[in-house]
């Protein structure tokens, strides 16, 4: 590789790391959630248990989106589903706000329903990181490393280097992370907000493909593009961080913390 090259992978790694570590704060936050109502030593069991699915389910769907990545119909889905979660966490965090009054109270599962509704998460968890991580690495230009699936093998490097940094940071950095998101909530917006970013370009990038053509692959391929895409995403993080108030973390109790994370 080159040094434009080497640099220009080594920045997308380095935004899917930011990515993946407010990503995968907000699904530990909310798995400790989920087993919160567990004696201590089960809920230990069922975080392991959840954060082995992880590793499997994330490698899974690793290698399952490798070899469908160049199908233009698995693209528009990707792209519609990015788009779809960020919507949706948007609309119900300032549209749909729940109040008080609302709240049900929910019957706690036993342990294995626990660990069951914990694997559901991560699957959900391991398909939003993966297909953000492609959407971001397919448009990387071609190395001479070997193709892999559909993807070049440097393309399947950096998306395999995301998810093992996401895995990572749920085990030993979510802590960082959780104290973070709860001291400016407003960055788990950001996050979202970035993930539909990736998911406009994951749509353009479908839209170039030879069999649709409705986008110049030229313009997509661009340094003009590329530098339209970097620089919104940066203005979305530093926004994220400059206009996310901060909120005293000592004075937010269980109950709070779990009606926000209900809420999101």
């Amino acid at each position: 590789m080159d040094v434009t090259l080497l640099f220009e992978y080594g920045w997308v790694l380095l935004v899917l790391v930011a990515l993946e570590g407010i990503l995968a704060a907000d699904n530990a936050l909310v798995m400790a959630v989920m087993v919160k109502h567990l004696p201590d030593e089960k809920r230990k069991k069922a975080l392991f248990y959840g954060l082995a699915g992880a590793f499997i389910l994330r490698f899974g769907a690793l290698f399952l989106i490798s070899f469908l990545v160049n199908v233009w119909q698995v693209q528009a889905i990707g792209a519609v589903y990015l788009l779809y979660i960020s919507i949706n966490h948007i609309i119900k965090k300032f549209v749909l706000k729940k109040h008080e009054h609302q709240k049900k109270v929910k019957k706690e599962s036993g342990f294995w329903g626990t660990v069951l509704k914990v694997e559901l998460a991560d699957l959900a968890f391991a398909v939003d990181s993966i297909l953000a991580a492609v959407a971001l690495a397919v448009t990387l230009p071609a190395t001479n490393l070997p193709v892999i699936g559909g993807l070049d093998g440097g393309q399947f490097l950096i998306i395999l280097a995301g998810g093992i940094i996401g895995i990572i940071i749920m085990r030993f950095a979510a802590t960082y992370f959780v104290k973070l998101l709860k001291k400016k909530p407003n960055l788990e917006t950001a996050a979202f907000v970035i993930v539909g970013w990736v998911g406009v370009k994951l749509a353009l990038y479908t839209l170039a493909h030879p069999e649709i053509d409705l986008v110049s692959k030229h313009f997509i391929e661009s340094a003009t593009w590329k530098l339209i895409f970097w620089i919104v995403l940066a203005g979305i993080a530093i926004g994220g961080w400059f206009l996310s108030k901060d909120v005293n973390v000592e004075d937010e109790t269980d109950q709070q913390l779990m009606k926000r994370v209900e809420n999101q």
